[in-house]
């Protein structure tokens, strides 16, 4: 090839530079990869601009005294108008004259200032890096020293994770290692892979003139020190490897460092993944401190900090700023594109916005490639490399809002124009390609779509008319996958747990929205309704069972609904609206139904749970001796089965009811089973229930063991019941021990731990929407406070506990809250309404019969008449009072009792009746010395 009589003045054309002397071709200011004999057939036909240049002319010019044929010719020419973007564009440029040769037919411009400008040692061999980096400063030096190790490195992930960012953070780490000799290769322009060797040649300054530069390449690089960077390689992975590989093999002293969606797969290859920036977790109460130790929060605020200038994130945007970082994934480019919004929408703004597509739109910094200026156009780029098997999985992989199985994928991708094991290749290259994201390495395997992957994916969906069948498939396979746990889970000692399938929580609400909606199907989201109501009863997910529940049968035909999905509706209504909205007449009936369903399909499990659910419904409006009659039942339904946890379920419901009703001894001797560890009958229950009946029986035999006497085994059991709860990571089971094991704590006067438990249990409610429960705390803060000598807001806790107790029809703790009001206004010597309370609660008891604390009221109601100056109706009602404990075998409140006459008599002036009443009570204790009314009867024995 030959250069002289070349003009070193500038050529412009359009958006084009052409530089003959420098061999340089630009667009935009951005230099082109451009084949030596294409590079020489623009300079001679720009030259001559406007006329044609014979065949004959242009060979003898380019290929000298080579002997080549048209055929040559016309492929350079074809590779040359590729790069040009000829008629691509709507331009044209070389124009072929039949017969006659060639023409460039656009309009030139020279400009001597432009060439000298545009030397090629002007050029930085590497772009300045891309402002302060944030969060990635490990990655670099790992990858600092993987380059030193394994010489060729690929850092992989998807579009916009900062992958050329820290490659080029990493080439300016490496400039002094490698003597300044770091060149950056961009490939994103490039289409044609047959140019990828004259690219790098280009970048290198070299001038190759052969059909194949790949020997000259080489030949350079081999005696030189030197790191390649190569950016954007996933559209053009095949001859990057093999050339990747070559430099590699030839070259020993120089190390390639390159960015893609999915790894070359090249011999030697180290695969660096890049990770999206941490975020800062979904946790309540986080401040701006917090917020910021997560560098998807420093980045976010920086580059609002940029465009806004002094912005500092305050407590109050701290949650909002954490949400936006989870939601765009921690992806750098997202983050930048959201924040270079907040001047226009406000934080709260791009938080709602990031919802819809919109965000996609966003634009980022005009200097960036275009691929990088909207999310749309980072994952157009992506998409549109992909082969039509790997886009149409991509696509209906998009109705997912969460992690999914292999499993789950294929029953909504596979179909019509693509067979199973294309969908199963297709998901591992999505894989590869950092369009599909592994969340951890746990088994089994989770999938999952980025956020904004998903959003577009999903557009791309509705344009290609498939959302409702692909929505449909997606509701069918939760239905199936949920009724097959559900079934898996017959009888009383299950094998299966919902527990596993939590993380499917987000896919199977979207799968109800649709299911539900204009365009969903009705029969699907009933059957996805009942197979999904046990999945929100054991997560404790109270509020959306109740929701699905109540627009399920809403929507049901009683004659086109299974009995056995609507016995599962009913059921799972009566429990969400008892544990969320209280016990009312709906709760019954509902209940009744589903009993009613359950004994026409003569299922006995079902049956003995609906019989468990309605005993807790009983308890809890204070019909005790109802909950009696229905333990009988379940008693009667459980012996026929045979079955070791059924027995045990049935003993567990009378035991509670014995308690309940008083019958101590019975109560301790029915709950002692629930010591034992049963794992087989735990899970079965919350199933079921929404709730671990074992645990119900634990703090029912805690309660009965102080008041049969025995103080320091109640607290081990409390303790113990509590811990096990715990254990279940059921919210509801916690729930119920906290309130019933506080009791225990105040009976013996443990007032701190009773404090601790009282606050967890106040916002254990609050946090998992248990409304009534959150009542009960508020109510026993004010008993504590009571007991504690703070009794004026402690008297104004217990009345707001329990009006909404009473709202609630919440009964079972009614009367103990009114014995604790009536101590309080005796205390603020408000006599007559502290009778009036204890009367009530005394006269509402005995509409329902006998019950625990019947005795405790009386000896309230005796105390009251004391301090008002009533000694001889005190002494009545005291001494009725120690009957009544006598017959329930309940020596707490015959020890309660027995202070609070003693005292009377005392104060009467006859110390001695008193002592021979407390002292057989004292010595039949033989542990628990040291609680409060253990104390206080040690003090009146002293004295």
């Amino acid at each position: 090839m030959h250069s002289n009589g070349i003009d070193e003045s500038a050529l412009i054309f359009d958006r084009f530079r052409l530089l003959p002397k420098a061999r340089l071709l630009e667009k935009d200011g951005v230099p082109l990869p451009v084949g030596g004999r294409a590079l020489d057939i623009l300079i001679c036909l720009a030259e001559r601009a406007g006329e044609v240049v014979s065949k004959r002319e242009l060979v003898t010019r380019v290929w000298a005294d080579v002997n080549v044929d048209e055929g040559s010719l016309r492929f350079h020419i074809s590779a040359l108008r590729k790069v040009l973007g000829d008629r691509a564009s709507g331009a044209r440029y070389v124009v072929n004259v039949p017969g006659r040769g060639y023409c460039f037919a656009a309009p030139i411009v020279r400009s001597e200032a432009a060439a000298r400008m545009a030397a090629p040692a002007a050029r930085p061999p590497i772009p300045a890096p891309i402002g302060r980096m944030i969060g990635r400063a490990e990655t670099i030096d790992r990858l600092c020293n993987e380059l030193a190790l394994h010489r060729l490195v690929t850092i992989v992930g998807p579009g916009g994770i900062g992958k050329t960012t820290v490659a080029l953070a990493v080439g300016h780490r490496q400039l002094t290692a490698f003597a300044g000799m770091v060149r950056f290769v961009d490939f994103g322009a490039l289409r044609d892979a047959r140019l990828v060797p004259s690219a790098v040649a280009s970048v290198l300054g070299l001038t190759v003139s052969s059909e194949n530069p790949v020997p000259s390449l080489l030949a350079f690089l081999r005696e030189k020190r030197l790191l390649l960077i190569f950016d954007s390689c996933e559209h053009l992975l095949e001859s990057l490897a093999t050339l990747a590989e070559s430099i590699i093999q030839e070259a020993p002293e120089v190390c390639v460092l390159a960015t893609s969606r999915e790894s070359l797969r090249a011999e030697g290859e180290q695969v660096h993944r890049l990770f999206p920036l941490d975020c800062p977790p979904d946790r309540a109460a986080l401040r701006a401190s917090d917020v910021l130790a997560y560098p998807a929060a420093q980045l976010f605020v920086e580059r609002i900090a940029a465009s806004l200038g002094g912005f500092e994130l305050g407590d109050a945007d701290a949650p909002l700023v954490a949400e936006i970082c989870r939601k765009l994934d921690g992806i750098a480019l997202a983050i930048e594109l959201a924040a270079g919004r907040v001047n226009a929408y406000g934080i709260q703004g791009i938080a709602t916005l990031l919802n819809s597509r919109f965000s996609l739109l966003w634009q980022g910094r005009r200097t960036a490639i275009p691929r990088h200026q909207t999310l749309s156009a980072a994952l157009s780029w992506s998409y549109d490399l992909l082969p039509p098997a790997e886009s149409l999985t991509l696509r209906r992989l998009s109705v997912f809002t969460g992690p999914f199985t292999l499993e789950a994928a294929l029953a909504v991708a596979w179909g019509d124009s693509i067979g199973e094991p294309e969908a199963v290749e297709a998901i591992a290259n999505l894989v590869a390609k950092s369009l599909i994201s592994l969340p951890s390495a746990a088994q089994p395997i989770r999938y999952r779509l980025l956020d904004t992957t998903r959003t577009f994916a999903a557009e791309k969906l509705i344009e290609s008319g498939e959302a409702t069948k692909v929505s449909r498939s997606h509701a069918i396979y939760f239905r199936d996958l949920l009724a097959s746990v559900s079934n898996g889970a017959d009888g009383l000692s299950p094998a299966v747990s919902f527990a596993p399938y939590a993380d499917h929580l987000a896919n199977i609400r979207a799968a109800l929205d649709w299911s539900f909606s204009d365009h969903g199907d009705r029969a699907i989201a009933i059957a996805l309704a009942a197979a999904a109501a046990p999945f929100f009863l054991e997560l404790s997910l109270l509020t959306e069972c109740h929701r699905w529940t109540q627009q399920a049968i809403a929507a049901a035909d009683a004659a086109s609904v299974p009995p056995r999905d609507e016995m599962v509706l009913q059921a799972a209504l009566g429990a969400s609206l008892m544990f969320t909205r209280g016990n009312s007449e709906d709760v019954r009936v509902a209940f009744n139904r589903s009993l009613e369903l359950a004994q026409a399909l003569e299922d006995p499990h079902w049956q003995l749970c609906l019989l468990r659910e309605f005993h807790i419904y009983l308890t809890r409006i204070g019909d005790f001796q109802g909950a009696l009659r229905v333990g009988e039942r379940g008693e009667a339904v459980a012996k026929p089965l045979n079955d070791p946890a059924a027995t045990r379920t049935a003993e567990w419901m009378l035991g509670v009811a014995h308690h309940l009703i008083g019958t101590q001894d019975k109560a301790v001797v029915l709950c002692e089973s629930a010591m034992i560890h049963g794992p087989d009958s735990r899970r079965i229950n919350m199933l079921r229930l929404g709730y671990d009946d074992r645990i119900i029986a634990l703090v029912a035999l805690a309660r009965s063991l102080w008041l049969t006497g025995r103080p320091d085994r109640a607290v081990e059991v409390a303790r113990y019941a509590v811990s096990e709860a715990e254990c279940t990571e059921q919210p509801l089971t916690l729930g119920i021990s906290m309130i019933w094991t506080i009791y225990v704590f105040l009976w013996v006067g443990d007032w701190d731990s009773a404090d601790k438990l009282i606050d967890r249990l106040v916002g254990h409610a609050a946090r998992h929407f248990l409304g009534p429960y959150q009542a009960v705390g508020l109510g026993l803060k004010g008993e504590l406070l009571i007991r504690r000598g703070d009794v004026r807001p402690g008297v104004e806790l217990l009345r707001q506990g329990a009006g909404t107790l009473r709202e609630t029809r919440h009964a079972i703790l009614s009367t103990v809250f009114a014995a604790a009001l009536a101590e309080g206004l005796v205390q603020m010597r408000q006599y007559e309404e502290a009778l009036a309370a204890i009367d009530e609660a005394i006269a509402q008891r005995e509409q329902i019969g006998q019950s625990f604390d019947s005795p405790e009221m009386l000896r309230v109601r005796g105390h009251v008449l004391a301090c008002s100056a009533h000694a001889a109706e005190a002494e009545s009602c005291l001494l009725e009072a120690l009957t009544l404990a006598r017959k329930q075998c309940a020596i707490g409140w015959e020890l309660r009792t027995a202070l609070s006459l003693a005292q009377l008599w005392r104060d009467q002036g006859d110390a001695a009746k008193a002592h021979r009443l407390i002292a057989p009570l004292y010595a039949r204790y033989q542990e628990g010395l040291d609680s409060a009314d253990l104390r206080s009867a040690k003090v009146l024995l002293d004295s």
